[in-house]
């Protein structure tokens, strides 16, 4: 079975890949760009991986204003479910 932080690795690999990305250049992006951020959302839905773990290895910068970036983000972006959708999520 695949550990929560393997799960998160092999995210970030095919969120990378598919971005064209290379590993530095999550170094060299700013804390705040939507591409690290859409990774971020990914890994909160399909791991179980802590915000602070998430902005360390995607350094986002600080647990909290990761948190309110990603709270931010979930928030500009239209909800495809309906059923969150008519609750308000």
């Amino acid at each position: 079975m695949e550990t929560a932080q393997a799960k998160a690795e092999r995210i970030i690999t095919e969120e990378l890949g598919r971005l064209g990305w290379q590993q530095a250049e999550l170094a060299s992006r700013r804390k705040h760009d939507p591409a690290k951020l859409e990774i971020a959302a990914r890994l909160r839905r399909e791991t179980t991986l802590s915000v602070k773990q998430i902005a360390t290895r995607l350094l986002l910068g600080t647990a909290k204003s990761a948190s309110v970036r990603l709270l931010a983000a979930a928030r500009q972006k239209p909800c495809s479910d309906p059923t969150q959708r008519s609750l308000g999520i």
